[in-house]
């Protein structure tokens, strides 16, 4: 009934949007500048503000398409290497004959869709030959394409890791930290030829015991029945995955937003303040920041359930209880493999610890081999987006690659 009510309200609010669109739009057509009365901007912003303020379930684009390689303007086409029911294995695909790193970015399933880390793919790019998870919104995918849970999420890296063929290297963005690391185990137990020569894992819930966030409380505060009764609904009969259970991307927006809520509302107060004194490249940024945070995807019931009781609640990973498929997952399988974890220092969705954990879970992996990073200054979101990122997070990532490849 939940996802029903939102969908509703969406469809209502859609031609008022477009009224709006469309009155901001005429307002400022009769902007003369100096002449304009103050209300009439004031007007135009609020319409503005009222139309953008909306969310979508489609894919952005990730919009890259030159990068520099040695110096030179190299074209880049994204190409489907693999596709399931569930996510395509993407490929950034260059137009030169240099030989790089191949890289598989692992992102996260958590309410938006893999172009967030659009900031990381344009880093790495230059430099690596570079592949990416690009998840579906679970409310495309039909109910007769079967269930996606946290085995599924493994299966996904270790098919993709095999088709992008031995030698490669991962890199894992915030909660896929764990079917990562679960994945590398795995394969290292069966002598898989395509085990990643090194892998990192960024801001990731490897032990969300350690230094507990309120995101690691909440999922503590209530049993799992409470999350399925009261966050899961099903996907309305008008889209592709009608009655899937689903645990819906604007529940999950909701949650982050209502995290730093005073930050949005000044955000948005700002935006407004630029809209009506002119400023077009703030109000811009503005824009292209929430257009993107505003397209949510649907995740899976069992995903999001499984994820929630086996990573936050029961911690199977670091007892050493964590099962695929019924089989034990056992980091410590793992010995020829670079490890390297990052972590940032004001992050308060995965504390400083939580990432590091993997360090002492892959005990035969040897020492030289493993390497920390606690990077300064940065939330969550600073360890793999933005400036820090780029000069100072990137740089440890590219050098374990380099030296494992």
């Amino acid at each position: 009934m939940m996802y029903q009510l939102y969908q509703a309200q969406a469809d209502l609010l859609l031609p008022l949007r477009q009224f709006a669109r469309f009155g901001a739009f005429v307002t400022r057509l009769a902007d003369c500048g100096a002449c304009t009365p103050p209300l009439m901007r004031q007007i135009a912003a609020g319409l503005t503000l009222f139309a953008e303020a909306r969310l979508t379930h489609h894919r952005p684009s990730f919009g890259i398409d030159v990068v520099p390689v040695d110096g030179q303007a190299t074209a880049v086409a994204e190409e489907s290497a693999d596709d399931t029911p569930f996510g395509t294995l993407l490929h950034f695909r260059k137009d030169h004959s240099v030989v790089q790193p191949r890289v598989l970015l692992v992102a996260p399933m958590s309410g938006h869709f893999a172009t967030l880390l659009r900031g990381t793919v344009r880093v790495m790019l230059p430099e690596h030959d570079l592949y990416v998870t690009d998840w579906k919104n679970a409310r495309d995918v039909p109910l007769a394409e079967g269930r996606f849970g946290l085995d599924e999420f493994v299966d996904h890296i270790i098919r993709f890791l095999r088709i992008m063929g031995p030698g490669s290297h991962v890199v894992a963005v915030c909660q896929p930290a764990v079917p990562a690391l679960a994945a590398a185990a795995v394969m290292a137990e069966a002598g898989d030829p395509a085990l990643p020569r090194s892998m990192t894992l960024m801001a990731g819930p490897i032990d969300a015991r350690v230094n507990p966030t309120k995101v690691n409380e909440l999922a503590m505060s209530r049993p799992i029945e409470w999350f399925e009764r009261h966050l899961i609904s099903a996907v309305p009969w008008r889209f592709p995955g009608a009655f899937r259970h689903v645990y819906p991307g604007f529940v999950q927006l909701s949650a982050f937003m209502s995290m730093n809520l005073h930050r949005h509302i000044d955000a948005h107060v700002g935006q407004f303040r630029s809209l009506v004194g002119g400023d077009h490249i703030s109000a811009e940024a503005h824009r292209k920041f929430y257009d993107e945070y505003g397209a949510v995807m649907d995740l899976p019931a069992e995903f999001y359930l499984e994820t929630v009781q086996r990573v936050f609640q029961e911690h199977n990973l670091p007892r050493g209880v964590l099962t695929w498929h019924g089989e034990t997952v056992r980091p410590a399988a793992i010995r020829r493999m670079g490890l390297l974890t990052v972590e940032g220092e004001r992050d308060d969705i995965c504390a400083i610890g939580q990432t590091m954990a993997a360090l002492d879970l892959c005990s035969r992996i040897p020492v030289n081999l493993k390497q920390e990073h606690l990077q300064t200054g940065v939330g969550h979101y600073g360890v793999f987006s933005g400036r820090r990122w780029a000069a100072e997070v990137y740089p440890r990532v590219r050098e374990m690659i380099q030296v494992m490849n």
